[in-house]
């Protein structure tokens, strides 16, 4: 498995590890300090995270709060290098367009994870609560008792709390996951108070 995330724009004014210094929405929903060791452990061997100024970090690697834009072009080389040699037999894409340019996975073995609400009986995209249901996801992931391998797997760890569904290739793309509403019941224990 291995999840990539963006960073975000919203940082802390002090160095740290790359997980506490990114302090947007979706890392507000992930939470890292209230999860426990095991989970932590799995996030730090899972995790890739894009940055604009450091290439592929994990998440206690140490970085200063910079401001900087993604050159895509000059970047592509490095990270591609650095994430294909993970061979992972499932990647779940939690980025955000911007940085889905350094990279692209092998289509069989990616999900990118979409975000939608039931409007009226249509799914509707919802751009403003996707950071914070793609950092929900990614903490469920580090909690799960299992590991997903592949994209079903996926949608059996995911589908416990939220309503979604799994969407095959269309032609040479990835594997997409729609996730919607969470369910407030069956998420106790995974999500941060707020979340629920």
């Amino acid at each position: 498995m291995l999840i990539l995330l963006p960073p975000s724009e919203k940082k802390s004014t002090q160095p740290g590890p790359a997980i506490e210094v990114y302090t947007g929405v979706l890392y507000k929903a992930l939470d890292w300090l209230s999860l426990n060791k095991e989970s932590q452990a799995r996030g730090q061997k899972y995790i890739a995270i894009i940055s604009a100024k450091y290439g592929v970090l994990q998440p206690l690697d140490r970085i200063e709060p910079y401001k900087q834009k993604i050159d895509s072009a000059s970047m592509r080389a490095q990270v591609t290098e650095t994430l294909s040699a993970r061979k992972a037999t499932l990647v779940i894409d939690c980025r955000s367009s911007t940085y889905k340019g350094v990279w692209t996975p092998p289509a069989q073995t990616c999900v990118e994870i979409k975000v939608f609400i039931n409007h009226d009986g249509e799914k509707k995209v919802i751009t403003h609560m996707s950071k914070k249901t793609r950092g929900e996801v990614t903490r469920l992931l580090l909690q799960s008792s299992s590991i997903p391998t592949n994209p079903q797997e996926l949608f059996g760890v995911i589908s416990t709390i939220f309503e979604c569904e799994l969407v095959a290739p269309i032609q040479s793309g990835p594997w997409v996951l729609e996730v919607g509403s969470l369910r407030p019941q069956l998420a106790k224990g995974y999500l941060h108070e707020s979340s629920v």
